[in-house]
């Protein structure tokens, strides 16, 4: 891979792209220059009897339009990025560019979010104005995981319940979406035991929870659940400091069941929420963060 970006390479295209100029104004000369192959003015070639092929010069306009075009060529190259790894005499570049448009943007936006920063999170997940903002930053950024009404699916959690993996609370959801989150259930069948020591975990689970299971398998298991409850707790509620689920409710993010248990006992999982810091701005986080928020707490 170095070699496609090393100097010799950024030499090659720049002199390839000057090579291509020049090429081009050749071929204007060599356009230009008539040779009268007959006396009639033509090539010589004649087809269907009567359909000779003229010499005629190039229009002057056209020539004139093909050196204007080669020269913008020549200046825009020495005025922009275009020889290699020369930056042009602008030291202009889309990243820059980029930059400069996103803080003429934050900029603009500033004054709007401005109004929402001394409100309290009730007041502004009941300020209209406020909410639709939310409403399209959730869209823009959350909906493809969570769902556009925030309910999510399997492996996605749901915004709209009261069952919070690292806890639901204002500051927290803040920095859940700066930050990100990366959840890790490991594989524990070795540490539980056989195949059949992990059904009867699986039971236990299940019997936490009330869900349908089998009582003497739950009995069998409930020794096992030791090493789980580092995390779990002994009493399978959970673990907002390490985003450890409550195993009590009957919420189960990625599936339901034995076969389900099982297989997150036997084969852990990992889940990964990216961050968005590096994409909204603070003030955006805060109204987003505001609309989730909404979505678990009474309001109109």
């Amino acid at each position: 891979m170095s070699d496609f970006v090393s100097n010799g390479w950024s030499l090659f295209v720049a002199a390839a792209t000057v090579l291509g100029l020049v090429l081009c104004l050749a071929l204007l000369i060599i356009a230009s220059r008539r040779k009268v192959m007959a006396d009639d003015n033509s090539t010589g070639h004649v087809w269907d009897e009567d359909i000779r092929e003229l010499n005629n010069p190039l229009p002057r306009w056209w020539m004139v339009l093909f050196v204007l075009t080669v020269i913008f060529g020549g200046v825009y190259l020495a005025l922009y990025p275009g020889l290699g790894n020369f930056a042009g005499t602008l030291k202009w570049s889309s990243e820059d560019q980029y930059k400069a448009e996103e803080a003429q943007a934050r900029e603009a936006m500033h004054t709007i979010y401005a109004a929402f920063d001394a409100k309290p999170v009730e007041a502004l997940a009941r300020d209209p104005q406020a909410m639709g903002i939310g409403e399209r930053l959730f869209a823009n950024n959350c909906a493809t995981c969570h769902g556009s009404d925030a309910k999510g699916s399997k492996g996605f959690p749901n915004l709209t319940d009261d069952d919070w993996l690292y806890g639901g609370s204002f500051e927290t959801i803040i920095e859940t979406i700066t930050n990100g989150r990366q959840g890790t259930m490991p594989p524990m069948a070795a540490a539980v035991g056989s195949g059949e020591d992990v059904r009867n975990l699986a039971h236990y689970v299940l019997s936490l929870s009330g869900s349908p299971h089998n009582d003497i398998a739950a009995a069998l298991g409930k020794p096992k659940f030791t090493v789980c409850a580092a995390c779990h707790g002994m009493d399978g509620k959970g673990n907002q400091a390490l985003g450890a689920p409550n195993l009590t409710d009957k919420i189960w993010l990625h599936g339901w069941g034995e076969a389900a248990v099982i297989a997150m006992v036997n084969n852990g999982k990992h889940s990964v929420m990216p961050e968005h810091g590096s994409r909204l701005s603070p003030e955006q986080i805060r109204v987003l963060a505001a609309y989730v928020w909404g979505k678990s707490h009474d309001r109109p």
